[in-house]
Formats: C-alpha cells, structure tokens, sequence
C-alpha cells in the first residue's frame, strides 16, 4: 500500500513538474530546436553532402556569405519589393474588405472578381505579370501583392460581418453616431479578425517574394537559392532556405505582439473572466 501510495506522489509530483514547463514557452521553443539540429548533425554525418548538408557546414557557408557582404545584398534586394508588397496588401486588403462589408452593392460587384482571382494559381499569372510589368521591382510587388492581399480581404470582411448585429443596436441606442460606430464598435472588434489575417499575409508575402524572384530577375533570397541549387552549393542553400524560415517566424510574431499591444483591452477582459 506504502509503495502504490508513493508511486502515485511521484507521478504527482512528475506531472506537476511537467505543468510548471508550460511557464516557460521560449525555454521549450529553443530546447526543440537545438535538439532538431542535433539530431540534424549527428543523421547528416554519413549522408550525401550533394542532398544534405549538415548544421556546422551551413554554419561555415553562413559565416562566409555574412564576411563576403552577398547576405547583406540578398537581404537589400529581397526586403525592398517584399516590404511594398506586403505593406500594400494589408492596406489594400483591410479597405477592399471594409467596403465588401459595408455595403452590399460593392459586395455583389467584387464578389466574382476576388472569389475567380483567389482560385487562380498565381504561378500562372506571372508569364502576364512580367509581360505588363517588366522583370523588375513592379513585377516582384505586383507577384506578392497578388498573393498576399486576399486574407486580408477576407478576415477584414468577416470581422466586420461578425461585430454587427446586438453591439450596433446597442451603440445607437445610446446616441452613437455612424462614424463613433464604426470607429468605436466595428474597428475594436475586428481587430482580431485583422491582425489574423496580417499574420497570413505575412507569411503568404513570403512566399510571393521567393515566387517573383524565382520567375523575375533573379536577385534576392529566391534568386540565390535557385542559383545555388543551380552550381550544387548545398550548405548554401539550406542556410538561406533556414534563413526565409526564421524571418517568417520573427515577422509572425512581430505581428502578434503588435495585436497584444493594440487589443490589450481585450487581454485585461479575458484574465478578468479567469480570474
């Protein structure tokens, strides 16, 4: 009986343990990692260098692009077409879905048009883009603007869709007039619906970026990638490919801090309701 009841505190005190893990997010985060690369080193040893290449080679490529000043070109060249993009399509993205809707005659106009564009695969545009557009930095931000615009259109619409309907009757109940409820009722609660769809747009402008780069001239972090796989410089190319990765990654949660700054009120509310 002593033994099972001992057992059982161990568990106890095991999962307890376990549970205080959950405190520290970015301990777990950088501990995955660093065992993923491990793993990595220690599988790639006996592999191909042709097919893979392991971390402490990436790593030596790395250090010679950084010293050789090619990182800091592909990084100039990929963040100007990539910045105006992305920028672009939240602007866009946030005042085309405002006006879907607001108001239903621009809603039944655009409709077709956003719904048979989305359904286009956009690798088949680029052939027209380039066409009108030329092969430099217009053509890159048309490709991303393409791509990255449409969760933006889409959760701007349905978080404005979803604040309508008691939180309108109530405001002019209480004299709001159009512009206090739009700006104080429909804006607040779409936030989160917005930065949402920013997080998607984020992570979709990357993808465009390494699409127009691929298609158009090539320069940038897709232009290098391709020309690196093109002359079998593997270490190079998987640290460029790591390195979009992680940019995405510091982008994501960038926006994501900049959601908990703007709907802090939202926060306050949520650990009010817990307690």
């Amino acid at each position: 009986m002593k033994t099972q009841l001992d057992s059982a505190v161990s568990k106890r005190t095991a999962w307890s343990g376990f549970r205080k893990l959950k405190q520290y997010p970015n301990t777990i985060r950088v501990a995955s990692v660093v065992t993923f690369f491990l793993i990595w080193e220690f599988i790639a040893k006996d592999a191909d260098p042709l097919f893979i290449a392991t971390p402490s080679e990436i790593y030596e490529a790395a250090m010679y692009m950084i010293e050789e000043g090619t990182f800091l070109l592909i990084i100039r060249q990929s963040m100007e077409h990539f910045i105006i993009g992305t920028v672009l399509s939240m602007v866009l993205g946030v005042a085309i879905g405002v006006a879907l809707a607001l108001w239903w005659q621009v809603e039944y106009i655009l409709d077709p048009f956003i719904n048979g564009f989305y359904a286009i695969p956009k690798p088949a545009l680029v052939p027209l883009i380039i066409l009108w557009f030329g092969l430099e930095t217009t053509s890159k931000v048309v490709i991303i603007l393409s791509i990255a615009i449409f969760p933006m259109i889409v959760n701007t619409y349905v978080g404005i869709k979803d604040t309508r309907g008691s939180m309108l009757d109530i405001g002019r109940a209480f004299g709001a007039s159009e512009r206090q409820i739009f700006f104080k009722i429909i804006i607040p609660g779409s936030i989160p619906y917005i930065m949402a769809g920013a997080r998607l747009a984020v992570g979709l402008g990357i993808i465009g970026m390494i699409v127009a780069e691929f298609f158009t001239a090539m320069v940038g972090f897709g232009g290098y990638i391709r020309e690196a796989s093109d002359m079998f410089e593997t270490a190079d190319m998987y640290f460029l490919i790591i390195v979009v990765g992680a940019f995405g990654i510091a982008l994501t949660e960038l926006v994501v801090a900049l959601e908990r700054k703007i709907s802090r009120w939202r926060i306050l509310e949520k650990e009010r309701v817990q307690g």
